[in-house]
């Protein structure tokens, strides 16, 4: 019998059967009261995992789609300064561009964002700054409270996604000052993808555009989320909704400090593995960047090859990612986020062992004690 692929990828990720179950029921009215309940039960348990009271609403799209309903409601032409060190930091910008003066703050991929450029461009009069909190195209955690500091010094709006760190790292939207927050279903919340979720501050509120897009109009949303039973505007994807609040509960019941010092322990885990091996983590971190708490990236060694290395842990029925854009074939990607726990971390580390000798690459040290050492 044909069994199915351990995910170990940056998104998406294996689902609980908790959560795979909530999808076969039978339809429901989603103007009806269980399906507010439903929804409410999502905005209670993700205001938590953002860190915020603000208000919060989940959107019938992925986390692009809430990238741009931030964007697009809030940014519309306005000056925004995008800070850029992944793939997706270059999405917001690109995004930015679409609706308002965006100006890139780039550095190379997986290094320290330039948060001096960042103030002169705010000194400059810059109205908006966006940063991805965890890019995990490169496997950095980068410093959304320094750059929520800088946002509220200069008076502008701070939007961060959140997108691979909500729910599976600290979060604290409030505290560091950001206004609109963002996250998708498929990453550390382990529902399906096709969701996402927003938050909005009141400072985002009182700069509202005055022409807002139509399904991604935030207003519309706020409107509908007031209401009783609480609605969407839109038809909704009411399996997902049903799915989220299933992966929310759980959530809730393993306690959100727990979850993310789990996701701290499985990073940990991977990070002892490849250092042990002799690996170089790919990622260049100082005093204010850290290494992803939610996936790993690693560089290649010159002697192996992507194809196969990944390929014969595949085989094994294991997925790891690799690199994205010019970082393909130069990294691979271990992602820890959802509901994922020591087995499958050994699982992946044995697997990945095995690919590097069977390509000939002589490892250093032994990796799964380092992993164990970690976990026990």
């Amino acid at each position: 019998m044909e069994k199915e692929p351990l995910l170990m990828l940056p998104g998406p990720v294996p689902m609980p059967e908790r959560v795979r179950y909530a999808m076969m029921r039978q339809a429901i009215n989603h103007r009806g009261a269980e399906f507010g309940q439903v929804y409410a039960d999502c905005a209670r348990v993700l205001k938590t995992c953002f860190g915020t009271t603000n208000e919060l609403f989940v959107i019938s799209g992925s986390g692009t789609a809430a990238m741009e309903a931030a964007i697009s409601n809030f940014g519309r032409d306005k000056e925004i300064a995008c800070l850029v060190n992944g793939k997706f930091g270059e999405r917001l910008f690109k995004i930015a561009g679409r609706y308002g003066k965006a100006t890139e703050i780039g550095s190379s991929w997986g290094t320290p964002l330039d948060l001096a450029a960042l103030e002169e461009r705010l000194k400059g009069g810059a109205e908006v700054v966006t940063l991805v909190h965890n890019e995990t195209s490169a496997g950095i955690l980068n410093p959304a409270e320094a750059v929520g500091k800088l946002a509220r010094k200069y008076d502008a709006l701070f939007f961060m996604d959140g997108i691979t760190s909500i729910g599976g790292d600290t979060v604290e939207s409030d505290a560091w000052g950001v206004d609109v927050a963002f996250v998708g279903s498929q990453k550390c919340l382990a529902a399906p993808a096709g969701l996402s979720a927003i938050s909005v501050s009141n400072r985002a509120w009182e700069r509202y555009t005055k022409n807002p897009p139509y399904y991604l109009d935030l207003a519309a949303y706020r409107k509908s989320a007031g209401s009783t039973p609480m609605e969407t505007p839109y038809t909704p994807a009411v399996p997902l909704f049903l799915a989220l609040r299933e992966a929310c509960m759980i959530i809730d019941e393993e306690g959100l400090n727990n979850r993310v010092l789990r996701h701290k322990r499985l990073s940990q885990a991977v990070r002892a593995a490849a250092e042990a091996w002799g690996l170089t983590l790919f990622p260049k971190v100082d005093n204010l960047h850290r290494y992803s708490n939610t996936v790993t990236a690693i560089t290649i060694p010159e002697s192996v090859k992507d194809s196969d290395l990944r390929g014969t842990v595949k085989k094994m029925g294991i997925e790891m990612a690799g690199g994205q854009d010019h970082l393909k074939g130069n990294i691979f990607r271990i992602g820890n986020m959802g509901s994922v726990g020591a087995p499958e971390i050994l699982a992946t580390l044995a697997a990945t062992e095995h690919a590097l000798r069977k390509q000939g690459f002589t490892v250093k040290g032994n990796g799964l004690q380092a992993a164990c050492e970690v976990l026990g």
